[in-house]
């Protein structure tokens, strides 16, 4: 069992339809028919919405996206369209809220990894290979590959583990060509990513972009991106393969979750009790110092 631990409400808004609340982002439509996106302070962790923010994370995730959307123009359009609040919006949506292009999306993750961790490093114990791709032997959690691979996923319901799949199952659902594009163009924004978060002093280990359609049939970026909720981020001066990296993410709240602290089992079906200040704090300082490592500014 996983979800939600206390389902929120969204705020009503005259004009908008509420379309859907995700982990992090509620989704409405306007009278024009654009999307609007919504980041709230929420945070997710082993498919669990838990019941404590962490603030201004939402206006993070926000302002870092609008950051690398700039730096990507050349390669890729967006979806952002404005950045204002709608009128009788709550005045807690300054800072948090996208205005977007509403798109036809295309069902996949698509994940570019530049480093070995996580569910590609499982796979690739298991079986040499991530998403049917062979890699060397001998590589370790954390060990830069070759070079970048495109290792898609299938979009998965609040709650639920997104799935890798082989490239060959994303061509069978879209297209050849589709799939070809969404490849390409994953790979072409995580190397742009990529070198510029070295520059910084910070390792892009993986990301995962999200890409739909407008109406004149063009491929846009959507959603937010290369986040510390859709990346991991490692500092580059502590990147040491053979070992877990420390990382500008949820590290504070897993590592709480799974000691003796929390006294939660994660494999009960009980859902994760609320985070102590301090792994609150903690969390939220990680955010901020990612997103003043990456863009230069001052949160």
């Amino acid at each position: 069992m996983s979800g939600f631990v206390e389902k929120p409400e969204a705020p009503q808004v005259p004009g908008l339809v509420h379309l859907h609340t995700g982990k992090v982002r509620e989704l409405y439509r306007n009278d024009a028919g654009d999307l609007v996106m919504v980041a709230t302070d929420r945070i997710s962790a082993y498919d669990w919405v838990l019941p404590t923010e962490i603030p201004d994370k939402g206006r993070v995730l926000t302002r870092l996206s609008l950051w690398w959307f700039d730096r990507l123009t050349d390669l890729i359009p967006h979806h952002v369209l404005s950045t204002e609040p709608p009128a009788g919006a709550p005045a807690d949506w300054e800072g948090r809220t996208l205005v977007c292009k509403s798109l036809r999306m295309i069902p996949v993750e698509a994940v570019a990894r530049g480093y070995l961790t996580g569910s590609g490093l499982a796979e690739y114990n298991e079986t040499r290979t991530v998403c049917g791709l062979a890699l060397p032997e001998g590589l370790v959690d954390g060990s830069e590959l070759p070079a970048p691979i495109f290792t898609p996923a299938t979009k998965a319901e609040v709650g639920d583990h997104d799935e890798n799949v082989p490239y060959e199952e994303v061509a069978r659902r879209i297209g050849a060509e589709p799939a070809a594009l969404l490849r390409q163009t994953t790979l072409a924004v995580y190397g742009r990513a990529r070198d510029i978060a070295r520059e910084r002093g910070i390792v892009l280990a993986d990301t995962k972009f999200e890409f739909g359609y407008d109406d004149a049939g063009q491929l846009v970026l959507a959603d937010e991106v290369l986040t510390p909720d859709s990346s991991r981020f490692w500092p580059a001066d502590q990147w040491q393969p053979g070992r877990a990296q420390p990382s500008y993410d949820k590290q504070y709240v897993r590592d709480w979750l799974t000691s003796p602290a929390s006294g939660w089992d994660r494999r009960s079906e009980q859902p994760p009790p609320p985070l102590p200040p301090e792994v609150t704090a903690a969390t939220r300082a990680k955010y901020v110092e990612a997103y003043e490592m990456l863009t230069g500014e001052t949160w």
